[in-house]
């Protein structure tokens, strides 16, 4: 992703800045080994926070049994294609750099799981910014950002959030964090599960 706006030494420090946000407001809610086991998170190491909710590609283990089916791992959370990144133009020119307002992006995303019989309790966020292009002014904005959960590619979850950004002088960016609480799935056993985050504008 390209942004115009900030130096390869600010972006990575504001990228880096967003790992340990996130990774703080997340790790209140325990996962550990899915089954029981003690939650890293909250010893207040970010990083092995995150990497403890780290994406895991096998998807869900399902178990065919007459009991309720136990989930032992937490469901992938994506940015959907076309939701990674906004853009506000001036006088409907879209497209044209010089004539940009701002633009929002997408730097990090994350979630957390508590499982018990046949529920998976999710919390889930982002950390983004907002930078204001040739033709933005400091001030308030409002992001729209959607959270959904799908099941067998049904959404089972969404919502969406009007996240504000104010970008005070003589800033011209603003890191932005959104955190969503105890979505609960339904799992009965063998379903895909995808947790999916992005920019709505269209609502």
């Amino acid at each position: 992703m390209k942004i115009g706006f900030t130096n390869k030494v600010s972006k990575n420090f504001i990228q880096l800045a967003g790992v340990v946000t996130l990774g703080l407001f997340l790790a209140g809610c325990s996962t550990g080994s899915f089954l029981g086991g003690d939650d890293q998170a909250a010893q207040g190491n970010a990083t092995t926070a995150l990497a403890n909710i780290a994406v895991d590609q096998n998807a869900l283990n399902s178990n065919s049994s007459a009991l309720p089916a136990i989930a032992t791992e937490c469901p992938p959370i994506r940015v959907r294609s076309g939701g990674e990144a906004l853009f506000s133009y001036a006088n409907k020119k879209i497209g044209d750099a010089r004539a940009l307002n701002y633009q929002a992006v997408i730097d990090k995303q994350s979630r957390n799981c508590v499982v018990s019989n046949g529920l998976i309790t999710v919390k889930m966020g982002v950390v983004g910014r907002l930078l204001l292009g040739p033709l933005g002014n400091q001030g308030e904005f409002t992001l729209p950002l959607r959270f959904a959960v799908e099941r067998d590619g049904t959404a089972v979850f969404s919502q969406k959030y009007d996240i504000p950004v104010n970008v005070t002088p003589p800033s011209q960016s603003e890191e932005f964090v959104k955190v969503v609480e105890n979505v609960a799935i339904p799992y009965l056993g063998g379903e895909d599960i995808v947790i999916w985050v992005g920019f709505d504008p269209k609502g």
